[in-house]
């Protein structure tokens, strides 16, 4: 994982950019450090915004992170909220069937119900306030999360790590003019076709630029 996110890292660079989100929380898990001490330019992880924001909604500090099996198994949620809320207890859950239901796009279908339910049944069972969404596919089931958990507030990294990217282009003076119209260019190392369906869904729009570049 950090090689490949290493390999990123330097295709970005050259292509000049001002600064790097790394929106995949595994990557953030397990390289963000990495990828960090070899940039000359702000690296911003989703993990530690989303931790931040979660620390701060919960009310009995009992807080659910639900993630790939990689995220989970780093702990790494889990120390970035207990470094601002070291009285918190967190529930963890890997819900690796998920990133396949979001792909196809069953948000709302029987089978995702079931698998939804068996998953996030010891956080239920513990009683969790508030549940960190620890994947970039979650934020498209929040309304069968939502029914499933109940009344928790869940917590949407990747709103969070927005937020945090905007407050750091500012501090650094490196924020864009704001009448400035951006332009999108997606680039993937493979499955071009893929990426276009499942990036239209995430979206809700056509993606028009899209190249393959393959790495190592």
């Amino acid at each position: 994982m950090r090689r490949y996110s290493a390999e990123i890292l330097a295709y970005l660079l050259g292509r000049g950019v001002k600064a790097v989100v790394v929106a995949c929380n595994t990557s953030t898990a397990h390289a963000l450090d990495h990828l960090r001490a070899h940039a000359p330019v702000p690296v911003v992880g989703v993990i530690e915004p989303g931790a931040r924001a979660a620390a701060a909604a919960s009310r009995s500090g009992k807080i659910g992170v639900i993630g790939t099996a990689g995220t989970v198994a780093s702990g790494a949620y889990e120390r970035a909220i207990k470094a601002v809320r070291p009285d918190a207890t967190v529930i963890s859950a890997a819900c690796p069937l998920f990133v396949p239901l979001v792909e196809e796009g069953w948000f709302d279908h029987p089978a995702a119900e079931l698998i939804a339910r068996e998953y996030l049944e010891p956080l239920r069972r513990a009683g969790v306030d508030t549940v960190v969404l620890g994947c970039t596919h979650y934020p498209l089931l929040k309304p069968l999360l939502q029914r499933v958990l109940g009344g928790v507030r869940l917590i949407d990294s990747a709103e969070e790590t927005a937020t945090e990217v905007v407050k750091e282009l500012a501090a650094r003076g490196l924020a864009a003019a704001a009448q400035r119209k951006p332009e999108h260019a997606f680039v993937v190392s493979d499955d071009e076709p893929r990426f276009r369906k499942v990036g239209e869904r995430f979206l809700g729009e056509k993606l028009k630029r899209v190249s393959v570049v393959p790495l190592g």
